[in-house]
């Protein structure tokens, strides 16, 4: 079925017993709501609603007398409407099923004693995703009635007696509070908030906010490969179980490229990939669990972002932190090789790396790698000072990313180095420039003497072959 929009599509009952789609209850003031005939879980339209119930107070078809009592709706707009005279939905059912509108309802003395908003989304969500809403403060996070993208009634707020108290009872205001999380397995986040809309305090009408998902393509490992149950926390299975969240109630500094920056929220990898961590943060951010690992408490699934991809690159995000330690992400103990492949927001909101380290491979050929005596060395071609440059008594070998020089015997086809690139000022040389090499190799047996240059540059992906014609003449009896 679909969504109503004509008034002709709803009959009223003679009694209470679900065989029309709409119940007029004089005695209770009420309109119950039925799933049946015409109406089914696509709902029907305040507005739709609001047409019928004149039809039938015009026409009064089954005779209930209904001129006699106050119409039970003002229109204020197409989408927010009054429950006057102390008029209402029958329940939560009936409200549910209301659609693009919001509305009041207001006592016989005219004080308004519930608001709705009609929460509508807008952007591409899956027909089977589960989107729900949190109202902020104490309250927890409740999913919407309906899978796939949200048109529903939201309650936000409550005074039973109409005296404008809403601290007592079950009474409640959270007019300036609301968030909507789209939280998926396998799927980028969408989340949604109020001050995404601009607006600062709801009124009973229809809002409509942008939350969308899509295929997250970092995410591979299904549930059950974190956790065995494929749900709840903390993970249980490796290498999953030795990650973390820490949300610290005091400042963590770690030192990156140009000095040392403040984190409040620290995440342990345990020495895995940057994508398996991710992986796991956002597991953790779909849970309805404490995902904290030091002495407060953080719930998963309304907990703020903590990480995305931007192509192959990994960016925290700034985040929430109620125990004080500041709101920049960090993430200790990740595998080396991904080092130049993250940023890190701190908790002034600036975005910091690691000093850039590049990689050069060198390719030996069989003449030096089957020699058995074969040596290398990368020199700096040229350096700013005089008498270091390759060729000179002062040559300079070129440090590696752990500060020894590169150089070594060959005992395989290839080697691969790392490069402080951003930071490396051997001889007098600008960091974070392109730095020429020239790299020899020699061997005995079987692998003449051969140079080659090349450069190493901002990249993980620098290479220099050397070929080595094959030693004949060499001997030592």
């Amino acid at each position: 079925m679909a969504l109503i929009v004509d008034p002709d599509l709803l009959a009223d009952s003679a009694a209470d017993d679900g065989s029309q789609e709409a119940y007029i209850s004089t005695s209770a003031k009420t309109i119950k709501l039925t799933q049946v005939g015409n109406l089914s879980s696509d709902g029907v339209t305040l507005k739709a609603l609001y047409s019928y119930l004149k039809e039938q107070w015009k026409n009064d078809p089954l005779s209930k007398n209904l001129a006699a009592f106050q119409f039970p709706m003002v229109p204020i707009t197409d989408e927010s409407y009054e429950f006057v005279g102390g008029w209402d939905l029958a329940n939560d059912a009936s409200r549910y099923l209301i659609r693009t509108a919001g509305w009041t309802v207001r006592n016989v003395a005219g004080a308004a004693t519930q608001m709705w908003a009609g929460v509508i989304g807008l952007g591409s969500i899956e027909s089977n995703d589960q989107l729900y809403y949190w109202q902020g403060g104490a309250t927890s996070p409740v999913n919407f009635q309906l899978q796939g993208q949200v048109n529903q009634a939201v309650q936000i707020y409550k005074d039973d007696d109409g005296d404008g108290n809403t601290a007592e009872g079950s009474d409640f205001d959270r007019r300036t509070s609301l968030t909507l999380y789209v939280r998926e397995q396998g799927q980028l986040f969408g989340q949604a908030s109020l001050s995404d809309i601009g607006v600062t305090t709801m009124q009973p009408i229809a809002y409509r906010f942008p939350i969308s998902t899509g295929a997250d393509l970092k995410i591979v490992a299904a549930d059950t490969a974190i956790k065995a149950s494929g749900t709840g926390y903390p993970a249980d299975t490796a290498p999953y179980d030795g990650m973390s969240i820490t949300y610290h109630a005091t400042p963590q500094s770690r030192a990156l490229q140009g000095g040392s920056y403040n984190f409040g929220v620290i995440i342990d990898a345990n020495g895995q990939t940057l994508q398996k961590v991710y992986e796991f943060i956002q597991y953790a951010l779909r849970q309805d669990a404490d995902i904290d690992a030091d002495a407060g408490s953080v719930t998963g699934k309304i907990a703020k972002a903590l990480a995305h991809y931007v192509g192959d690159t990994l960016y925290t995000d700034v985040s929430d932190n109620s125990q004080g330690g500041g709101t920049g992400v960090f993430i200790d103990d990740f595998a080396t090789a991904d080092v130049n492949s993250v940023y890190f927001t701190d908790n002034t909101g600036a975005t910091r790396n690691f000093a850039y380290t590049a990689t050069v491979t060198f390719n030996f050929n069989d003449n030096l790698v089957n020699d058995g005596s074969a040596k290398w060395w990368a020199y700096f071609t040229t350096l700013p000072g005089a008498g270091n440059d390759w060729g000179e008594s002062g040559a300079v070998l070129v440090d590696d990313g752990s500060a020894a020089d590169m150089t070594g015997t060959i005992a395989g086809a290839s080697v691969t180095k790392t490069f402080d690139y951003d930071g490396n000022v051997q001889g007098g040389r600008t960091a974070a420039t392109d730095a020429p090499i020239t790299v020899v190799a020699i061997g005995l047996a079987t692998g003449q003497y051969v140079k080659a240059t090349g450069t190493i540059e901002r990249s993980k992906s620098n290479s220099v072959s050397l070929v080595a014609p094959l030693e004949r003449n060499y001997l030592n009896p």
